[in-house]
């Protein structure tokens, strides 16, 4: 496996990326003066544009929601790509050739077969086109009449590029050979196997296909179904683990799905390819699917960059199943899986057991997305069917009910939802509020105590961001950010104790942590090194807002703005020294604390002098 992209590399690539160009291929800019551009923007709803777009500086940053960063950020949140992922892209666009940390000496190196995926996915893209023309022949209409009882007609079928694998053993293989790919490539991809007798024959045979694509839009593997009765493979045949298809990554509908996912902080999770396509098409447009295994751990990290942006509290995961035994039970194995965010997550059950291609050919569109709505939080219907194999009219029943559901209880780490759970376990057993935190309690103690032991959280109370004092400390990193080759020095020269708000500190902290604005030589690589350098999310966000936020001054700024912003900075520090210092030399006794009384009157004597100096060096005003 590579490893991490050069740094080096990474920072051509911003130098060499045209933000605007990328950025307008998603959302439309207009002029905002000062060179800097705006539009509205694509990860919030807005009737006014709060989207600022900075070319000069190679960054954009959103007023209404606090997205903000550079070209590689912005690929990120809107096609939900990783850091990688994102960089890789942009270098493909600006033709810059990748080098890889392969060892721990650091030495840079191609990354391995970084031509093959590009291979893969043309040979995908490739096959695409070659099975959907296919759909159109006379030996698919099994599969056109398949589509057609659920449903789907034949623009349906060309939005989700449905295919046919033609009845014969290497027609794809010999058009895709014909297309100049080798055979290696082929069985790479697992678009073509080899035969008993050495030759390369088609994976697909007879069978209606969808093709599946990634989070980007590429094509990565393809889902098959049988048609024919004398077919004897299994129902649904998906494509093998390759390089560019993981299963246990990939959900069927993505591509189509992620933007709407993201916009709603909602994903549905159904069961096949036809169940997607029809919850799409009724108006549940966040729906996609596992592809041939059990939706796990991989799939809920892939949701979490659309859903959960990061947070463990927001966003919904809907899972719709059966409400047979079977689905039942494919409920509880996600509960079990599902302790991360349990808080987002619920079920919908589908009625009469239909799941949703079914229900709606049977009752329309509405019952979907009636389906949705009527879903209730997983834990709920996973203590409900606990509970359900138990006498609860009986104390014996009851007991043993609360026995079966205690170690599922004890998995809550959240002190809110263990508190609202505790009471919703009380309704459904009908065993004491009281008696069931007993229980708990016992239970927990004997578990170690684990969840009982974990504190409320506190509430987070910080000062106001538009007083006076705190606009000048804005201003202050403002410059910082914008102007480092001029204001470094005397920017630096300013410790973070002199800045008075909590997250102006630790914005002035990271600005230290990325080498200090008098080594930074401007632009988007020095605007994410030092949001990079942040610990927390408040302080990330700010450097983002600040880098595109007009400075408070007409025209260029200059050393003396400069050095009248920072006395100002300083000024309000030492100001507020000066009435604690005063207030502490009220609270001595001169007689009886004779030398501590003299010491603090020189410091502040020091300080006043100090105030002065500082005024004058402010006087300038901004």
């Amino acid at each position: 496996m590579a490893g991490r992209i050069r740094d080096e590399d990474i920072a051509l690539v911003r130098e060499r990326t045209s933000i605007g160009d990328v950025i307008s291929e998603t959302v439309t800019l207009k002029s905002a003066g000062g060179g800097n551009l705006k539009g509205l923007c694509p990860f919030h709803d807005e009737k006014s544009p709060s989207f600022n777009v900075s070319p000069a500086r190679n960054v954009w940053y959103c007023f209404g929601c606090g997205a903000g960063g550079d070209a590689i950020k912005f690929l990120m949140d809107a096609d939900h790509l990783s850091f990688v992922e994102s960089v890789e892209r942009l270098a493909g666009r600006a033709g810059i050739q990748l080098r890889y940390i392969e060892d721990d000496k650091g030495t840079p190196r191609p990354r391995p077969q970084q031509g093959q995926r590009q291979r893969l996915v043309a040979a995908h893209a490739a096959a695409v086109e070659f099975y959907r023309a296919q759909l159109s022949t006379a030996g698919a209409r099994p599969a056109r009449e398949f589509l057609a009882r659920r449903g789907f007609d034949r623009a349906a079928a060309e939005r989700y590029g449905c295919g046919f694998a033609p009845d014969g053993w290497d027609l794809l293989t010999k058009h895709l050979r014909q297309q100049g790919f080798t055979h290696q490539e082929l069985v790479t991809a697992g678009l073509s196997r080899e035969s008993r007798s050495g030759t390369l024959i088609d994976r697909f045979r007879r069978r209606l296909l969808w093709p599946i694509r990634d989070l980007a839009g590429d094509v990565i593997g393809f889902g098959a179904r049988k048609l024919f009765d004398d077919d004897d493979g299994p129902k649904y045949l998906n494509t093998p683990e390759t390089p560019i298809y993981k299963k246990s990554h990939v959900l069927y509908g993505i591509d189509q799905a992620k933007r709407e996912i993201a916009k709603q902080g909602r994903a549905v999770i159904v069961e096949g390819y036809t169940d997607v396509m029809a919850c799409h098409l009724a108006g549940v447009t966040t729906a996609v699917a596992t592809c041939g295994t059990a939706f796990g751990a991989d799939h809920i990290r892939v949701l979490r960059r659309l859903v959960l942006d990061g947070s463990a509290h927001s966003g919904e995961i809907i899972y719709t199943f059966d409400g047979d035994a079977a689905g039942q039970k494919a409920a509880m194995r996600a509960f079990e899986d599902d302790q991360e965010f349990l808080a987002q997550t619920f079920i919908a059950v589908s009625p009469n057991d239909m799941d949703p291609c079914e229900l709606r050919l049977a009752k329309g569109d509405l019952a979907v997305r009636d389906l949705v709505a009527s879903r209730e939080p997983l834990l709920t219907y996973a203590l409900r069917s606990i509970a359900s194999r138990y006498e609860l009219d009986t104390a014996e029943g009851r007991t043993g009910a609360m026995r079966a559901i205690t170690p599922q209880m004890l998995k809550i780490r959240r002190w809110d939802l263990r508190e609202q759970y505790l009471r919703e376990l009380s309704h459904i057993t009908g065993v004491d509020p009281e008696e069931v935190r007993v229980i708990l309690k016992a239970a927990d103690r004997a578990n170690g105590g684990v969840v009982a032991g974990l504190p409320r959280p506190a509430k987070n109370i910080s000062p106001a961001l538009d007083s006076p004092e705190s606009m000048v400390e804005r201003e202050a990193l403002k410059l910082a950010l914008q102007q480092p080759v001029l204001a470094g020095p005397m920017f630096d020269a300013v410790e973070a104790t002199e800045y008075r708000h909590p997250v102006h500190v630790a914005v002035r902290t990271a600005i230290a942590a990325a080498g200090g604005a008098a080594s930074a030589t401007g632009g988007a690589v020095w605007i994410e090194s030092v949001r990079d350098a942040c610990d927390d999310l408040a302080s990330a966000a700010l450097v983002g807002e600040l880098a595109v936020e007009p400075l408070r001054i007409d025209g260029e700024p200059d050393p003396r703005y400069v050095s009248i912003t920072m006395a100002r900075v300083q000024f309000g520090s030492v100001t507020a020294r000066v009435r604690d210092l005063k207030s502490r030399i009220q609270r001595i006794n001169p007689v009886n604390n004779k030398d501590e009384y003299f010491a603090a009157f020189g410091e502040l004597l020091s300080l006043e002098q100090h105030a002065r100096a500082l005024r004058e060096q402010a006087a300038g005003g901004l």
